[in-house]
């Protein structure tokens, strides 16, 4: 069964009609989800670095690239650590079909309308992260160091996204 999990926009990148299992979903469904929702941001960052001539834009994507690597970096380290296999789900499904069709819209853009929709798209994006870890992945997670890890990531992405409304208000 599933329902539809309150995230307005798991993705302006199109994450939309996300979903998870009626159940809390479990451990290993957890460190997949988020583990992709990390990739998502790097490879939109990644995108970023290479099509944007802001230097405002141009950091800020640098920074996600770095800060979402070093999360995921982690994230793998616990679960070899706890002897997890991540479990690929229908919700990191919907968010790599997502995103991978946001990345497209943007790779039509260029300059100025580029940067507005890559910023705006992470704003939306770090929002709908942050509601995700704080109102479903991190009360549905069992294992107290996932957990843990989970609520760091929150407390990075939670400036992440101050930063990509910083990085908004500067852009036309």
């Amino acid at each position: 069964m599933i329902k539809q999990i309150a995230l307005a926009a798991l993705l302006a990148v199109g994450m939309t009609g996300i979903a998870l299992a009626a159940d809390a979903p479990t451990d290993p469904q957890i460190a997949h989800i988020a583990y992709t929702a990390g990739v998502i941001d790097i490879n939109a960052a990644q995108q970023a670095i290479a099509k944007s001539k802001n230097a405002d834009v141009i950091a800020f994507a640098q920074e996600m690239a770095r800060d979402h690597a070093a999360v995921n970096d982690q994230a793998l380290a616990l679960v070899k650590k706890l002897g997890v296999t991540p479990e690929d789900n229908p919700v990191s499904q919907s968010l790599t079909k997502s995103a991978t069709e946001e990345l497209a819209k943007l790779d039509k853009l260029d300059g100025a309308a580029y940067d507005k929709a890559y910023i705006d798209n992470e704003v939306a994006y770090h929002k709908a992260v942050d509601a995700a870890l704080a109102d479903t992945l991190i009360p549905s997670a069992q294992n107290a160091d996932l957990k843990a890890l989970l609520q760091t990531g929150l407390t990075l992405f939670t400036e992440h996204e101050h930063h990509a409304e910083m990085v908004a208000g500067t852009l036309k």
